[in-house]
């Protein structure tokens, strides 16, 4: 009988985690789906779902989570959080803030994982990032800059790992309009475009209203199961028409 494998997800409480979750249960998987104030709504009833605490941007939050979860063998870094704005208005204490969650977080859960991972010679990593690495966006410098991190650092970490039977993939979602990416950031972004950019601005969100292509978050999921089981496929998945279209191009 084949062992029922356990992935592992983050900032799953909405948008493409809460849709990876549903995915992965759907394809007869135990998902461990966390976020930073637990809740089942949205997700279906099944024996195979456990949903726990964790903010990945506290240490001791990601070693509570991973001792109550037991063995897994996919770990989806998905939480991340959203900005928008002109970077010359941007506080550098907001900078760091997204760094948290998007960079130092991704990486903590990483290295809390590793261990567990190469003890048992198998494991895999996929770290969800942004369209925003495949081509320049204006007025999300800071953002774009927290992703991209987690582009270089994937990559390095994908060859250091891989003689350990781990393998480490990148998802790049596009342009998501179903998901919190606003709301969520609302505060953090309050007057971030101010009026030197304001005109600007305006143009810039005129070019996503309406947009043909953008993706869902079924994209994004379909894309994390993809690279969480394609064992000889690409580091590299974008998810999306989009993104899919950006890495074409480039």
């Amino acid at each position: 009988m084949m062992k029922t494998k356990t992935a592992l997800i983050t900032g799953c409480s909405s948008g493409y985690g809460l849709e990876t979750a549903r995915h992965f249960l759907a394809q007869g998987w135990r998902v461990v789906a966390t976020m930073r104030t637990p809740r089942e709504v949205g997700f279906p009833m099944s024996s195979k779902l456990q949903v726990l605490a964790l903010d990945v941007t506290e240490p001791h939050s990601i070693a509570r989570a991973l001792d109550a979860c037991g063995p897994i063998d996919v770990v989806v870094n998905n939480a991340g959080i959203g900005l928008f704005g002109a970077f010359e208005a941007t506080p550098m204490a907001t900078v760091r803030e997204v760094f948290e969650t998007n960079t130092f977080g991704v990486m903590a859960l990483c290295q809390a994982v590793i261990p567990r991972f190469r003890a048992r010679g198998a494991g895999t990593i996929v770290n969800v990032t942004s369209s925003a690495v495949l081509a320049p966006m204006p007025l999300v410098s800071a953002y774009t800059a927290s992703k991209t991190a987690i582009e270089g650092f994937t990559a390095s970490l994908a060859l250091e790992l891989q003689g350990f039977g781990i393998r480490v993939k990148l998802v790049e979602p596009g342009y998501g309009p179903m998901t919190r990416f606003a709301s969520n950031g609302q505060t953090r972004m309050q007057g971030l475009v101010t009026e030197p950019y304001a005109t600007y601005a305006q143009g810039v969100f005129a070019q996503f209203v309406g947009a043909p292509l953008t993706t869902t978050p079924a994209d994004v999921a379909e894309a994390v199961w993809h690279a969480a089981n394609d064992a000889t496929g690409p580091m590299r998945y974008p998810a999306g028409p989009d993104s899919v279209a950006l890495a074409a191009a480039r």
